[in-house]
């Protein structure tokens, strides 16, 4: 994780990207976008829902496949 203060069941930045296989940058982007929604944290380290995260990186994988 993150931070070791990222409560479970949430993922930092870094994690999300690593997930996605982006940068925190695109995090950051997806989350500006809507794409992502954030669940918490504080402005420079937000937490993301592993929920949100999973949905996003199926779709991802669904329309690489197609």
């Amino acid at each position: 994780m993150d931070s070791p203060y990222t409560p479970p069941g949430y993922y930092g930045t870094r994690d999300v990207a690593r997930a996605l296989g982006t940068s925190p940058g695109a995090v950051r982007n997806l989350a500006y976008r809507g794409r992502l929604k954030r669940a918490g944290g504080t402005e420079r380290q937000p937490w993301y829902r592993a929920e949100d995260v999973a949905r996003l990186l199926t779709e991802r994988q669904a329309r690489a496949a197609a």
